[in-house]
């Protein structure tokens, strides 16, 4: 295994995203700035300004013609890949979050924090190729559950949303009118803050991460849990393998209490877990913080954490 180190961010990121076809990376931090990596050799493309805030999460179309952002500016923007120009800006009262291309990548789901006395909530924008017909109108909102929406990302044809962020409860809504179709059992799930949440390719479920040291694995209509993963640490990241039975999670202490600890008390390897026994198969290490975020490459063969 040969690692490749991307340097280009000046402030701590946050999410990590392939194209479909896994030849482009794109990276999200606090430094305002997305950027683009030629994902085989970690050379840096381009990066996309415009936000005045740190930049949560981000999604690429696929046609990687469009990307979008979201950001602490109360912003979230739609991008040209290829030029960097910005397309348009969705602007809100309150940081946007989570943002997530429908399948056909004519709509987008955004969520927004909790803020002053807004509360969060999902937001669903239409996604116009013509220029003259983008508005920042809302095709649906959704007012959220208490605390911040970490993750939401489109079920299965579109038709639901799945959401899931501090209050520790995963959810779906029926993204026409926005009712809330299914939650997951409070006792049988998470009982702390679902920082991540990873789908697998067909959509048929998908993964999440907590900071009660454990990821799960949950059946995307019913929210059965399938399998969990326990590990030592908060887990601020997951993804799954496209190829193998392969599990990733990332996490570790946050900086400033492993200062007071031991050592090795940090535990910042990435776990690789088998998705189907559950059981712990090897670690990477490497990383000097915890792990935020991570990523599988389309291709199956490489993974990225920051």
């Amino acid at each position: 295994m040969r690692p490749i180190l991307m340097k280009g961010h000046e402030r701590p990121l946050t999410f990590l995203k392939y194209n479909s076809e896994g030849d482009l990376l794109f990276s999200c931090a606090k430094d305002h700035t997305p950027t683009v990596w030629f994902a085989d050799n970690g050379e840096r493309l381009g990066t996309y300004r415009g936000h005045n805030g740190a930049v949560w999460c981000c999604d690429v179309s696929r046609d990687s013609m469009r990307l979008i952002t979201g950001s602490a500016d109360q912003s979230a923007k739609l991008w040209n890949v290829q030029t960097g120009t910005q397309l348009f800006s969705f602007n809100f009262d309150s940081p946007a979050r989570a943002v997530d291309f429908a399948v056909g990548d004519k709509l987008a789901v955004i969520t927004t924090d909790p803020f002053m006395e807004l509360p969060s909530a999902i937001h669903v924008k239409r996604i116009a190729r013509d220029p003259s017909e983008r508005s920042g109108e809302d095709v649906l909102t959704i007012k959220g559950p208490q605390g911040r929406i970490n993750r939401a990302v489109w079920g299965s044809l579109n038709k639901t949303i799945i959401s899931a962020g501090e209050d520790a409860v995963v959810r779906i809504w029926d993204s026409e009118t926005g009712k809330l179709l299914n939650e997951s059992d409070k006792e049988t799930g998470h009982q702390k803050t679902i920082t991540s949440l990873s789908k697998s390719e067909d959509g048929s479920h998908f993964l999440t991460g907590s900071l009660d040291k454990s990821a799960k694995l949950w059946d995307s209509r019913t929210l059965t849990i399938i399998k969990t993963y326990v590990t030592e640490r908060p887990v601020n990241a997951v993804a799954m393998s496209p190829l193998l039975d392969h599990v990733v999670i990332g996490g570790g202490q946050d900086a400033s209490h492993v200062t007071t600890t031991g050592h090795r008390a940090g535990k910042f390897e990435a776990k690789f877990f088998h998705k189907i026994l559950q059981e712990e198969i090897g670690g990477v290490k490497g990383h000097f913080g915890p792990i935020n975020a991570l990523a599988f490459n389309p291709d199956g063969r490489r993974y990225q954490s920051l």
